[in-house]
This record gives structure tokens, C-alpha cells and sequence, in this order.
């Protein structure tokens, strides 16, 4: 027997828009201008489809309502099936019609529905019509309890209403607001028996593992299964057990052993390992099988010691009884406007969280949750996830009934949908409401009360979550916003444009969000938003701020911040750079938000840091331009990225400046297995001239980290910090290299004692130069080498993307790298070698195919 099928809704949509109230039925809205429309996707993905409007514009879409419709077709239920409509969000206050008659009334986006198709499809067709209400019409109704605090993050009557404020935040945020059937319509045909409620609690026990799993099961005909079973699959084979039958109503149920289980790990300490799970039933007329998803194994704990509270003492997650660094990003949809990004796209945007050497991406309180698609790619790439429950700043009004039947219903379907996924790590209840209320000078527990400290926490215990749950973020301490205490929004280094010192000064336990900068994208990304105006003209053009963050009542921007960050490195000024120079401003700009939080986070990993993670604020932009995402709105690195993926992949090498105990070198290996191989470091005068050398060999065991002085690595005094300045620094270089087992580079790192170098000079005084060879496969493989140092150096070609960009080449060392064909490529004849300070470009032939 095979399992229901599923058909996808996505074709024949339209959408329409009138005033408000002024088409209250599906007959009154024929006469509106119809148009063409996809889901799942929103009133502004359909916008966008029509030429009406462009990501970056203003919108109003919550002043309108919206229609979207389409004719159902599929043959009626035969006997012993049923066909059921499956609606997996509409956002937000909406009536669903079949048929011109009413079938259903929502007032949450983040709730699905399904309904019985039994006796409405017809003569195989129905028409299906979707009412999205108004929603600023509604915030004037007046409703109880007053809130008890207010927020200038959105308008405070949203408390009332189940629907996402992204799209509703003028300073980060401002648009397009979600409008519509944002999540998937399915038609689902069942057949004998329905499976539903079915539960996977993976855990382990010593060495096994152990499934536990219970379905709910409803026959649709005669026919009832004589008996259950349950299927295993993984690296040791199949491995099967019988479940318990029976009860009222019918339910399978019961626990498999797998000895020696192979535990699932984050991509960082190990292999995600995934089980496959299938569910049989044997019947009269054969066995059902239902596909059942995927299960790992693996131990989680929110600290070292098994009393202490990660709310109050810091989040330290341990996996498999391992101390985990977290590190990645806040998530952002990976479609903005249409919300419901398919495969590919979604699966690209994690990649890149893998392969930055992020372990973890956290789903905010200000957005949707994610699809289930989201999640399984989050276990196979072995991401952890932090998941906010919905829920930000405001003052929700829990003892309002109907809104607190809302929330549990809301909360009890995302946590049966995370539920045995092993890369659920935190659940936390909300974005800021704590810290809302003590900014105010409220007592912070006002934050927390019943939802937050009760009801949430609770049902995460009654569904059997194995998750640590966090009551807000930021949480702990007396004023739960300070950074040494739980876990922190941390913006000294960003937003409050502090030293980077401060990021060691501020004792950061966990970094719920961090480190806002306007980061700047590719001439690509910025063509978006300034159409015919990239290069020089870019920072003067009108539209420029548009996509730039500010807080909102403050007299700056994110901007500015960066520009602080541009002074305080590069000791430069960043209104003359941009008045005579916006190129150079530019490029000296799109590097620097790197740098900085590469240096935050080198401080964060050390040993000896009481830090235990930290999440950029945040993956990906909304909108075209300089917005906080280290991914532009198209969903591709920009040059902050690749900064950033040098402090963060499993086997790094970086350097802090210790002030008068000098220089410290720092490794990493997170990796599961050994690492031998070498430390070299050299000290360079004029960028150039060798002044100092030593290389160590060094091991490093699974899942370890060692610090070395650099002085004595030396065997010397040298002041490596220019601490004590009797003149001159004697070096204005320092490189850092770990190497394998047979001198092939792992990772680099460079420290500048007196600041990084800010003039360009021409390629033939830095004597770059280098080849370019094609492989096989169409791949280019360029070798480069320079007299000089050359910093942020990027390779180019039309129709390739480069393995690595943004960087150093040491003075006469070679360094290789890759670019990958993104098709056909028979029309790149040069690459282009470009660097930070290279004064132009090098113009590199490409060779002919090996023999």
C-alpha cells in the first residue's frame, strides 16, 4: 500500500486587492483587478510578479484587503479515503471559502488547517478563495488589558494579533509586511488508514540508542492492521521492532534498541548521523508503509554542571557530553516577500552557514517559523537551532482567552513539529521582552510572568522536548541586559561603537545577538538598489540609506557606526574618503565590519574566555543595501562574510594583542579526530622584509584548543604588540599559519602591531603575479605569489565563484585557489586579481585543459 499522497496548490493562483470591508464575499470580489499569483507566497511576492513594486519600496500592504483564489481539482474521495485541504499558514486575520461559501476563519499566521474535502469537491473542482482582512482597521478596535509597558520597535497593538513583526519595524524592518497564504496549500488523499500524532523520542543509553514512538492511527474503511512495526535504517543497516496495538482510539506504539548507535554531532565536532524511520501496518489486503522522517542521537546539556541554569549563568551548550562554541547567525527568511523559499534556495543559505563554519542559526522572535524543510536540512548539515517561540517586546495579554487558546494551540503544533530533531538546541520565549521592561525601569519579572516563566516552559516538559528552554533573550542577573551574566544582546562592539577591547572587557557568557553593522555588498547586490549608480557614485546616491538599519528615535544609523569602526582600524576620515574617494571608501568599508567582528569573536574563543557562543545579528538582508546580514538580499557572501568564516571554521589559527604580555596565537580543533602539523609564524618589516621566523610543530586532540606566546615561539624578545614603544614598531606584519601534516595550509592569520596598512600601491612595486589553470571539470585553479603583502585579495571570472575571496597573500609565498564553474563557461578568457591595497587589478590568462 503506499502512503497519502500530496499535491501541492501552486498553479492557477490570482490575487486581488480592494478597500477594506469593501469586497466582504468571494461573488463581490469578481470585479477587482486580478493578478497573477504564487503559492505559496504573499500580496508582495505578487506585487513584485506584476511590476508594481520592487523590493526597497514603501508599502502599506495591512491597509488593504487581499484576495487570493484558485480552482481546486482532483477527483472526489473514493470509499475507505478521504481529501483533505491542508493550508499550512495565511497570514493573518483570514476566511477561507469553498465554493462561495464559508469554510473557515483564522485569526493566526502561525497556525495550519486543514479541512474535509468530503462532499465539496463536486464534479472534481471547487473554487478555493482566501480573504486576508485589513489589519490597520483592526488595531483601532480597542481591546483589554492595557499593556503595561510600551515599545517603539512596532506599534503596540500588534501584541493583540498572531502575526509576524518583521515587515511592521520601521527602523530595521519597515516592509513589506506578510499578506497572505505564506506557507503551502496541499491537497492530501488518504487511503485505509490515517496516520496521525506520530511522535519519535530519540535518546540515548550508554552506547545504544533508543526510539520511542507512538501514532495515532484512524481507519478509513473495513479494514483495521492486525499488527505495527517499526523500521530503522542507518550506517549498521535495518533494524526492526513491533509496536503495541490497541486502544480507544487506536494507537501503535513502543521502544527500538540500537546497540552502538552512531551519534549525531554539528558539522564543527563531528558527523550528523541520521536514522531514516518508517512506519508499518499490517492489513488484509497487504502492508502500509508510512515514511516517518529522520532521527539522530545525541546527548544535549545547556552547561557543565547539570544544576546550574543557563538563564542566569550563561548558556554553554555540550553535545554528546563535548563543550560546544556556537557561533553563526540570526536567521532570516530565505524569501523575504514570499516567505516559503523552495529547496534550493533554502538549502544554498544553510550551506553557506556550513561552510562560514557556523554551528548555528537562531529563528527570532520577531519572525515565522520555519518549514519543515527548514529543519531537516538544519539535521542533515548538522546545524543546531534556536528556535524563539513567536513573541517580542510586547506586553502579549495572556488573560485574555481566546488569545491564550491561540498561544497553545500555536506552541503545541511547533513543538510537535521539533520534537526528536537532534538539531533543536534552545527554545527560548521570546526577543526582548525582559529587557524591554527593565529599559523602561520596570521590574524585569513583569517581562516574564505566566507565558514566559509558565505556561511556555511547561509545555515544552509535557511534550518531552529534549532542549534547554531560555524564558527570554536577553535573560540573568539583575538587569537581565547585562552581557556577564546569562545571555546578552551584546552591541558594545557595533551599535554602542565601543573599543574591541570591550569585547573581552564586557565578559560575554553567550551572545544571543551581536554585533550590527551596515555591511556593505558586492556592486551587484547594490545595483538593486541603485540602478546605474554602483562605483563611485554609490555613496552619494539619494537611495543609498534605504537599506542601511537605525534604531528607531536615534540620530544615527548603522552607517555611522560602521564609519566609526572605518576611523577607529584604518585611521582614516570616512567623510573625506567618501567625498573624493567613494571607491576606496567602498572597498575599505565592505572589509572592516569583517575585521571587526573576525577580532570580537577571536576574543570570544580563546581559552580562558567565559564565552561559550555568539549569533551575528544577522544572516541575511531583507532588503537591497547596506543592512545588518552578512548575506546580501540576494542571499550571497559579502566580503564580511568571508572575514568572518576565517575566525570560525573548526580548524583556525588566530592572534590577540595581549597589551604588555604581547601577542597570543590561538588554535582551534573541533574537529572529532587528531591534528599534527605545524605553527609557523613570521614578522615582517615594511610589509616585506623578513625580520623573524619559527615553526613549531604542534598536535592538537579531538575537540581541543592550545595557546601559544609568540615570543617564545620566537626564543626572543621582539615587542610583537609595539606595547613598549622605544621607537618604532620593528615589525608592522605579524602572519600566523597552522599546516598540515605535509605543509598544506589550514588556516592563516595576520595581526598589523601599529594598525593595518591604508595606502594602495601598484602592482608591479607589490610584484603580484600568478596562473591560472583549467581543470577537467571547467574549475580554474589560480596560484598567486607577491613580493609584497597584499591584503583582501580577490580573484574573478564571468560564470565562476571563488572558493575563497577577501584574502592575504604573505610576501613571496604561494597560495592556490579555486574557482567553481557555475554552468557552461566557454567565454572567460582572463581572471581578474584585485586586492585592498592594490592600487588596480591584474589582468591573469587562463590555460588550456591539462594534458
Amino acid at each position: 500500500m503506499s502512503p497519502p499522497e500530496r499535491q501541492p496548490v501552486e498553479t492557477g493562483w490570482e490575487a486581488a486587492r480592494c478597500a477594506p470591508d469593501a469586497c466582504p464575499d468571494p461573488a463581490a470580489a469578481d470585479g477587482l483587478d486580478w493578478m497573477a499569483a504564487t503559492v505559496p507566497g504573499t500580496a508582495a511576492a505578487a506585487l513584485e510578479r506584476a511590476g508594481a513594486w520592487a523590493p526597497g519600496e514603501p508599502s502599506d500592504l495591512d491597509g488593504e484587503d487581499w484576495w487570493f483564489r484558485t480552482t481546486l481539482r482532483a477527483a472526489p474521495a473514493a470509499p475507505e479515503e478521504e481529501l483533505i485541504l491542508r493550508l499550512e499558514g495565511i497570514a493573518t486575520v483570514s476566511e477561507v471559502y469553498l465554493g462561495g461559501e464559508l469554510a473557515l476563519e483564522s485569526d493566526s499566521m502561525f497556525v495550519s488547517h486543514a479541512i474535509d474535502l468530503g462532499g465539496r469537491i463536486g464534479e472534481g473542482e471547487v473554487e478555493l478563495a482566501i480573504r486576508c482582512r485589513a489589519l490597520t482597521p483592526l488595531l483601532g478596535s480597542r481591546r483589554k488589558p492595557r499593556a503595561r509597558w510600551r515599545t517603539r520597535l512596532v506599534d503596540g497593538r500588534l501584541r493583540f494579533f498572531r502575526t509576524m513583526l518583521l515587515g511592521r519595524a520601521p527602523g530595521f524592518a519597515p516592509g513589506p509586511a506578510a499578506v497572505g497564504p505564506w506557507r503551502p496549500v496541499w491537497l492530501e488523499r488518504r487511503r485505509l488508514v490515517a496516520v496521525g500524532e506520530l511522535e519519535l523520542r530519540p535518546r540515548l543509553e550508554g552506547g545504544d540508542g533508543v526510539l520511542a514512538i507512538r501514532a495515532g492511527l484512524r481507519c478509513l474503511g473495513e479494514e483495521s492492521p492486525s499488527a505495527a512495526a517499526v523500521e530503522v535504517s542507518g550506517p549498521a543497516g535495518v533494524v526492526r521492532g513491533e509496536l503495541a496495538l490497541g486502544g480507544e482510539p487506536l494507537r501503535a506504539s513502543g521502544e527500538l534498541r540500537l546497540p552502538q548507535v552512531a551519534r549525531w554531532w554539528p558539522h564543527t565536532h563531528g558527523e550528523p548521523v541520521l536514522y531514516g524511520v518508517r512506519l508499518v501496518l499490517e492489513l488484509p489486503s497487504g502492508p502500509l508503509v508510512r515514511e516517518a522522517g529522520r532521527v539522530g542521537f545525541r546527548e544535549l546539556a545547556g552547561a557543565a554542571d547539570p544544576g546550574a541554569d543557563p538563564a542566569e549563568e550563561g548558556l554553554a551548550l555540550h553535545v554528546n557530553g563535548v563543550p560546544v562554541f556556537a557561533r553563526g547567525a540570526v536567521w532570516t527568511p530565505a524569501d523575504p516577500v514570499g516567505l516559503a523559499a523552495g529547496e534550493e534556495r533554502l538549502r544554498r543559505q544553510l550551506e553557506l552557514v556550513r561552510d562560514a563554519g557556523m554551528n548555528m542559526v537562531r529563528i527570532p522572535g520577531t519572525g515565522a517559523y520555519e518549514s519543515q524543510l527548514f529543519h531537516d536540512l538544519c539535521d542533515e548539515l548538522g546545524i543546531l537551532v534556536w528556535q524563539d517561540f513567536m513573541f517580542a517586546n510586547l506586553d502579549y495579554p495572556i488573560a485574555d482567552e481566546h488569545f491564550r487558546a491561540l498561544v497553545i494551540a500555536e506552541a503545541e503544533a511547533v513543538l510537535d513539529a521539533l520534537a526528536g530533531r537532534p538539531s533543536l538546541a534552545v527554545l527560548c520565549g521570546n526577543s526582548e521582552v525582559e529587557q524591554q521592561v527593565a529599559m523602561l525601569g520596570l521590574d524585569p519579572a513583569l517581562g516574564r510572568g505566566e507565558l514566559f516563566g509558565e505556561l511556555l516552559p511547561g509545555l515544552v516538559a509535557e511534550r518531552g522536548l529534549d532542549a534547554v528552554y531560555l524564558p527570554s533573550a536577553p535573560c540573568g542577573g539583575t538587569l537581565p541586559f547585562r552581557p556577564d551574566r546569562g545571555v546578552a544582546n551584546y552591541f558594545g562592539v557595533g551599535g554602542y561603537r565601543r573599543p574591541l577591547s570591550d569585547a573581552r572587557l564586557a565578559g560575554v557568557r553567550f551572545a544571543a545577538e551581536c554585533l550590527a553593522f551596515a555591511n556593505v555588498p558586492d556592486e551587484q547586490a547594490l545595483e538593486a538598489l541603485l540602478p546605474g549608480a554602483v562605483g563611485d557614485l554609490a555613496p552619494h546616491h539619494p537611495r543609498w540609506k534605504a537599506g542601511v538599519p537605525r534604531d528607531v528615535g536615534a540620530g544615527w544609523d548603522f552607517d555611522d557606526v560602521r564609519d566609526h569602526y572605518l576611523r577607529a582600524l584604518y585611521d582614516v576620515d570616512p567623510a573625506e574618503l567618501r567625498r573624493y574617494d567613494p571607491e576606496r571608501y567602498l572597498d575599505l568599508s565592505r572589509a572592516v565590519s569583517g575585521e571587526a567582528m573576525a577580532a570580537v569573536f577571536g576574543e570570544w574563543r580563546r581559552q580562558g574566555s567565559p564565552c561559550a557562543g555568539g549569533l551575528v545579528l544577522w544572516l541575511r538582508d531583507l532588503a537591497p543595501g547596506a543592512g545588518w546580514g552578512i548575506l546580501d538580499h540576494t542571499g550571497e557572501p559579502k566580503v564580511a562574510y568571508h572575514h568572518l568564516r576565517r575566525a570560525l571554521l573548526p580548524r583556525a589559527v588566530w592572534m590577540t594583542d595581549e597589551g604588555l604580555g604581547g601577542v597570543a596565537v590561538h588554535l582551534a580543533n573541533d574537529r572529532p579526530v587528531p591534528l599534527a602539523g605545524s605553527l609557523r609564524v613570521a614578522l615582517y618589516r615594511d610589509r616585506e622584509q623578513r625580520v623573524g621566523e619559527a615553526c613549531e610543530e604542534v598536535e592538537l586532540a579531538p575537540h581541543a584548543a592550545a595557546t601559544h606566546d609568540l615570543e617564545a615561539l620566537l626564543g626572543r624578545f621582539a615587542d610583537v604588540s609595539w606595547a613598549y614603544r622605544f621607537g618604532p614598531p620593528a615589525q608592522d606584519a605579524i602572519v600566523a599559519s597552522l599546516l598540515g601534516a605535509d605543509g598544506a595550509p589550514i588556516s592563516q592569520a595576520l595581526h598589523f602591531p601599529a594598525g593595518p596598512p591604508t595606502a594602495t600601491e601598484d602592482p608591479q612595486r607589490l610584484a603580484l603575479r600568478g596562473r591560472v589553470e583549467r581543470q577537467a571539470g571547467g574549475d580554474l585553479t589560480v596560484t598567486l605569489r607577491s613580493r609584497r603583502l597584499a591584503l583582501g585579495v580577490q580573484v574573478s571570472a564571468p560564470g565562476y565563484e571563488a572558493e575563497e575571496r577577501c584574502f592575504p597573500l604573505e610576501p613571496d609565498r604561494e597560495r592556490a585557489v579555486k574557482l567553481k564553474a557555475l554552468g557552461a563557461v566557454d567565454g572567460a578568457q582572463a581572471v581578474r586579481v584585485s586586492g585592498l591595497n592594490v592600487r588596480g587589478h591584474v589582468t591573469l590568462p587562463i590555460a588550456g585543459l591539462p594534458d
